[in-house]
């Protein structure tokens, strides 16, 4: 898949998933430009924290002004903070919301009117846990039910304008789940998908003809069992 120096904006593109995403858009000829609180040096990046509505619209700006424009723009900054209700705090709980879902529509909005001149693309990230809710992850299971929702609502108002793909990764072997305690570890490691493999998925949409979107992608390693 040629993405043709197409000018991507990645947010979490510091680790995990985004990193992954900003190699395989470099690997597939497009130009990377990572927001994250830690975009390391490897790619073209700004600290930008995601929950920071007017830091994310500055940093846009920035990159459109500096590359031209910005042709697609990948929500990939995540976090969890596992628990029961009443174990995680109010404060942690809607951080986990103001992360995931907030700095989606955040990027979104900021990138909007860049992407209609282009014809770009949104990639949004959500999970497995935004089709089946799970015990110890209220606030994730309704930061990406969230997501899934207004990725949907977003399609449906920049249809021919502007394309949308919703992402849908199953467990990922990532630094997500650093620190977590042993009730909140992947009880199987061997069924977490590579970043990389994902990553590719998010080339692919990026890269359909015009015309042709891609609006939701579910992606899972073969073994994974919380779908359906």
């Amino acid at each position: 898949m040629d993405l043709d120096t197409k000018r991507v904006v990645i947010t979490g593109g510091g680790s995990g998933l985004g990193l992954a995403t900003a190699h395989a858009v470099r690997s597939a000829g497009g130009l990377p430009v990572v927001f994250d609180l830690e975009p390391g040096t490897e790619f073209p990046g700004h600290r930008v924290d995601v929950t920071d509505r007017e830091a994310v619209e500055a940093a846009v700006e920035t990159v459109a002004a500096d590359l031209g424009g910005i042709d697609a723009v990948v929500a990939a900054a995540g976090i969890d903070i596992p628990g029961d209700l009443d174990e995680v705090t109010a404060a942690q709980w809607e951080k986990v919301l103001a992360v995931n879902l907030l700095g989606t529509v955040h990027l979104a909005r900021a990138a909007l009117p860049h992407l209609r001149l282009t014809h770009g693309r949104v990639v949004t990230v959500a999970s497995t846990l935004a089709f089946k809710g799970a015990g110890g992850a209220t606030a994730y299971c309704a930061s990406k039910w969230g997501v899934r929702g207004f990725s949907q609502a977003l399609a449906g108002e920049t249809a021919g304008a502007v394309g949308v793909t919703n992402l849908v990764p199953g467990g990922m072997n990532t630094r997500f789940f650093d620190g977590r305690s042993e009730r909140f570890m992947p009880q199987d490691d061997s069924k977490l998908n590579d970043p990389a493999r994902v990553a590719d998925a998010i080339v692919f949409a990026l890269g359909q003809p015009a015309g042709v979107e891609v609006r939701e992608l579910f992606i899972a390693h073969e073994l994974e069992d919380s779908w359906p």
